[in-house]
């Protein structure tokens, strides 16, 4: 007998016994021992077991990997031909890489999807086999699967396994599904070109993106998110609004803000600037381009260099910033500090390039240059747990704010046993992690763990934000960083007259300006809030008798630092209420001979209609208190 654990409660089983014997109904893997396993695996010694089913994230991860071996399967029987590459689960899905000779198209996905409700509906067991890597290898090269070859090549161990379906066989460490049935629904979404391993110098792949559930009503509920999505896409809410554009002759991934853009990023910078004065940051400002020898110092030039541009000056070498925090170092290290002075903290809006690949460029959410919030802040290890808290605090301040209510939070630890990734002491690490947990904990902050995810230069905590569609989005982040201190050599005099390392919090609270802003679109579906909105309140004339009045009102309006636009045009009033209904404009004032006559103002809101007559300071009253109200 062994003793299994489940849910705090311990019990007997007999030895040997398989999960799938043991699991409750909803249950496709398992948790055993911290290590996810197939319902297929024995029970050899004491266990702690913990099930996976659809609501785990986990458990998603096994049923989408299936997925997309189910989508791998079908390929091969319609397309002998095609190589097989990788097939992951994903954040939202799965995808599968093939290389094919010509590319996928909307009828071939459609074959594909009917193999797969064949293959599904065949109960197809999924086995787990254990072979000798040389084995493998002859049959990769006899079949000539060269991708796969390739992936088998970094295998150290000397027994790999496999999953069978059927006639399928794919390289893979699972877990994986008990068999094909399992998977009741699923839709193939999209094909898109894809380098393998990402390197653009390889072969360009086919990969099939698709969306798998148990049930079909969830598969519906889903399609009908995903429409609802692609109706609040940025990049086509963004042209409509006229708030940016992208043009092939500037160059991809490059943002122009149009006026309308242009007033939302002033409002949110504005905000920003506002908060972190209250909050004891000094704003500082670094150069567009510094020469080579900073970001050698840094260390960007060894680790970062092919995500930079370059460019020569006086036959110096010169790199156009990828960051704002080599720039703060220096500000930092011109001056003597005391531990007196500690914590000092800037902050910048800097603008810095980046060489994203142009597969990868999305819209506002993935560019080549952008301005991000950058802050750093310089303190002595006594005052790092209380700066931390401060940002996090800040950080779920400002994101709700901008009406963001649900949120995720990732904690990215490092990796122990593996010095040569990281910067700094294994005894700094872990004082830093203790640390950003603890303010989590003390927060009732929930977070999942993230083991080695952390960058190089220190763990952090990334906070994404869920939209109303349930899509998570980057936003804050907040890092330990001990490879700048060191590098730049930051110290600051202690009480004891010596000098010791500064310790250096870096954060960002919203990211970067052209992601948050897309986001917001997206989140908001063009329907700003008021005080977000680039033109508050549209004042409309009926007839050319209110232009007089109609003149006084809007200029009342924009003496009160209300944002707003006029069409005193002949246009019949109808098709001027359309126009700025489509323009998503919150408020419009309407008037006409009787209301020139009167001294009121008749009011409409947004997506309500009619609010009624107001008088013009009664309607300022209410402006100026939704503004305020920042909803």
């Amino acid at each position: 007998m062994v003793k299994v654990t489940l849910d705090g409660v311990a019990r007997d089983v007999e030895d040997g016994v398989r999960l799938r014997d043991l699991a409750p109904d909803g249950a496709f893997a398992a948790v055993v021992n911290g290590r996810p396993v197939d319902l297929a695996t024995s029970l050899k010694e004491d266990a702690e077991i913990r099930w996976l089913t659809f609501s785990d994230e986990e458990g998603r991860e096994v049923f989408w990997h299936s997925s997309s071996h189910l989508l791998a399967h079908a390929v091969k029987r319609l397309f002998p031909g095609a190589k097989l590459a990788i097939g992951p689960p994903i954040e939202e899905g799965f995808y599968y890489d093939f290389q094919v000779d010509h590319p996928f198209t909307e009828q071939d996905l459609r074959r594909i999807e009917k193999e797969m409700r064949k293959l599904a509906t065949q109960d197809l067991p999924i086995r787990r086999r254990l072979f000798p890597k040389a084995k493998l290898e002859h049959y990769y090269r006899f079949v000539g699967e060269d991708l796969k070859l390739e992936l088998l090549s970094e295998i150290a161990d000397e027994e790999v396994s496999l999953y069978e379906q059927g006639e399928f066989l794919d390289l893979c460490r699972g877990p994986h599904l008990d068999d094909t049935s399992k998977i009741a629904a699923f839709k193939l979404l999209s094909v898109a070109g894809a380098y393998w391993r990402g390197d653009e110098t390889k072969q360009m792949l086919q990969r099939i993106y698709g969306i798998s559930f148990p049930t079909q009503e969830e598969l519906d509920a889903y399609l009908a998110r995903l429409e609802e999505a692609r109706a609040s896409d940025h990049r086509v809410l963004g042209r409509q609004l006229g708030l940016y554009e992208i043009f092939e002759e500037v160059g991809p991934g490059l943002i122009l803000w149009k006026p309308k853009g242009a007033i939302i990023r002033r409002v949110i910078e504005d905000f920003w600037t506002t908060e972190h004065i209250k909050r004891g940051y000094q704003l500082v400002s670094t150069p567009h381009i510094a020469r080579a020898e900073l970001w050698k110092i840094s260390g960007h030039y060894d680790y970062y260099k092919e995500n930079m541009f370059f460019t020569s000056i006086d036959e110096h070498e010169y790199a156009i910033k990828p960051m704002n925090c080599p720039g703060h170092m220096m500000l930092y290290q011109a001056t003597r500090h005391s531990y007196r002075e500690l914590p000092i903290r800037y902050a910048e809006l800097g603008t810095v390039y980046r060489n994203e690949r142009s597969g990868v460029l999305h819209g506002m959410l993935r560019v080549r240059g952008f301005t991000i919030d950058d802050g750093h802040i310089f303190c002595t290890p006594e005052q790092v747990s209380d700066e931390i808290a401060g940002v996090l605090d800040f950080c779920l301040y400002m994101i709700r704010a901008f009406g963001y209510k649900d949120i995720k939070v990732e904690l990215s630890l490092w990796e122990p046993g593996k010095p040569g990734k990281y910067a700094g002491t294994p005894e700094k690490w872990e004082e830093a992690q203790g640390i950003l947990e603890k303010v989590l904990e003390d927060n009732e902050v929930p977070y999942k763990r993230m083991p080695g995810e952390a960058v190089f230069y220190g763990p952090k905590i990334d906070i994404k934000l869920v939209d109303a569609l349930g899509r998570p989005w980057q936003g804050s982040t907040i890092q330990f960083d001990f490879n700048l201190p060191e590098r730049f050599g930051l110290v600051y005099v202690g009480e004891d007259g010596q000098e010791h390392e500064v310790r250096v919090i870096h954060r960002a609270i919203l990211g970067a300006m052209e992601r948050f802003v897309g986001g917001l679109i997206e989140f908001y579906k063009g329907n700003f809030p008021l005080w977000l909105a680039p033109y508050q309140v549209a004042v409309l004339t009926v007839t050319d008798a209110a232009a007089e009045y109609a003149s006084e009102v809007a200029a009342e309006l924009i003496d009160e630092g209300i944002r707003t636009v006029t069409d005193f045009s002949a246009e019949k009033i109808g098709a001027k209420i359309r126009k700025f209904e489509t323009e998503k404009v919150p408020y419009m004032i309407v008037l006409g001979a009787r209301e020139a006559k009167e001294g009121t103002l008749t009011m409409r809101r947004h997506g309500e209609g009619d609010l009624g007559a107001f008088s013009l300071s009664e309607a300022i009253k209410r402006l100026k208190k939704e503004i305020k109200q920042r909803r």
